[in-house]
């Protein structure tokens, strides 16, 4: 079993920066894909951003080069780097881990993952 844990949500102005982290504990080793998927209210979820075991990124067009995911093998943590902000970026945000790696940004973008954590509230508001 795996648990994961975000923060570094909140308040922040348009134009503004946020980072996210994702802590996972319990068998992190069977870990092989990290994402994070966003869902606003009345919305459904969606992808955001996604990490495979070999590192190779992959992004939605909407925050492809605002936002950036970044992995930390040794704090077995996952960030995500919120810049530009914009309001429609509003919603909460989900980590989530997979004990299969995904191949391509089709399988990497998917609702299927393993472990899902609470989440954690932005708000892009001026």
């Amino acid at each position: 079993q795996v648990h994961l844990v975000e923060s570094g949500g909140g308040l922040v102005q348009p134009g503004g920066s946020l980072r996210l982290s994702c802590a996972a504990s319990g068998r992190t080793e069977g870990i092989y894909a990290t994402g994070w998927f966003r869902q606003a209210p009345g919305k459904e979820r969606e992808f955001v951003a996604a990490v495979k075991r070999s590192g190779m990124t992959y992004y939605a067009d909407s925050v492809k080069g605002r936002f950036t995911l970044s992995r930390d093998n040794r704090r077995n943590s996952v960030y995500l780097q919120m810049n530009s902000l914009k309001p429609e970026d509003t919603a909460v945000y989900y980590c989530a881990a997979d004990g299969s790696d995904c191949a391509d940004f089709f399988g990497c973008s998917r609702l299927t993952y393993d472990y899902w954590g609470q989440g954690t509230q932005v708000t892009v508001s001026s």
